[in-house]
């Protein structure tokens, strides 16, 4: 059975396991605080049961059985065959952390960092055996949303990028490659240019916050559950993709010419969206919503494994 140790028990530590364990792998949980071990075991417990209510899985209680604690580094590490860090978004926490795993693993196991933001160049360089470091971005939670993006650092070799992408291809994730070192990688740099338009637009007055949302939500999102914005567009015009870019080219050219400059997240704009968003979800019921968020995404996940959609 192979072995994947996931270095950080937070939520995304949590949900890599998940990923991991209901494959068939065995799974090796450590945190810098062991504390924090059991509370995150039981909560990867509980999401197992609820996976399973759902009927995305069978056997919850024996893919428990599959994650284990370890109290040290060193523990968690050995027999691994892919490590899954996801300690706090800091390069140089990253980088002391990637260099006690680099000592620790043989030249084959490959180190991967969950971060979100920073390139693998910036805290790999120095390792004995860097070229088998990357970054392998989740989206949270990971065991609901299967996008990977697996950015490499300059050293990184193509092996460990083929193989970090059959492995997560073999545990259920949809790895996509991130073919150069760019901050924020894909999925942030796209979900970043609609959240400065959606600033730009609460700002600007143009709409509220709870408009905007129920564009994207029962606009723009029901498309984007099973196709990209890309075959979008090539499918919304007669002849193509071509076709559409001949037929409005002009009138994105325009609007981009006015998103030119990025909003400020300025302290009017934050009281704006914080009044907005409270008015309609009370501080109070936020964890509550996030609960109700992952049954969604549970019964989205079902239907797209019903109808093939996770093939396409």
């Amino acid at each position: 059975m192979s072995i994947a140790a996931i270095v950080g028990a937070g939520l995304v530590g949590q949900g890599w396991a998940i990923v991991f364990a209901r494959a068939g792998w065995q799974v090796r949980l450590h945190d810098v605080d062991a504390d924090r071990l059991p509370e995150a075991r039981d909560l990867i417990e509980r999401q197992l049961h609820a996976l399973q209510a759902h009927g995305l899985l069978q056997d919850a209680a024996g893919i428990a059985r599959r994650v284990e604690t370890a109290v040290t580094l060193e523990a968690a590490l050995a027999g691994a065959a892919y490590v899954q860090e996801n300690s706090p978004e800091r390069v140089d926490a990253k980088r002391m952390l990637f260099a006690r795993m680099d000592a620790l693993t043989g030249p084959d196991t490959i180190l991967a960092s969950s971060t979100s933001s920073i390139p693998a160049s910036l805290f790999t360089g120095d390792l004995v055996h860097r070229e088998r470091c990357l970054v392998a971005h989740p989206v949270n939670p990971p065991y609901l949303v299967p996008v990977v993006e697996i950015s490499g650092a300059p050293w990184t070799s193509a092996q460990a990028i083929a193989r970090t992408r059959e492995i997560l291809n073999a545990v259920g994730q949809r790895p996509v490659v991130v073919r150069k070192e760019i901050e924020g990688f894909i999925l942030n740099r796209l979900q970043g240019a609609l959240l400065q338009e959606a600033m730009r637009l609460v700002r600007d007055g143009v709409a509220s916050v709870e408009d905007i949302d129920t564009t994207v939500k029962d606009g723009l999102g029901l498309r984007w559950a099973f196709m990209g914005p890309l075959e979008t567009i090539d499918l919304n015009a007669p002849e193509g993709i071509a076709d559409y870019c001949a037929r409005y080219g002009a009138m994105y050219a325009s609007i981009g010419a006015s998103q030119a400059e990025a909003p400020a997240w300025d302290a009017a704009l934050l009281e704006t969206l914080s009044r907005e968003r409270r008015a309609a979800l009370p501080a109070d019921e936020l964890a509550s919503r996030r609960f109700w968020r992952d049954e969604q995404l549970m019964r989205l996940m079902r239907h797209k494994q019903r109808s093939g959609d996770d093939e396409g």
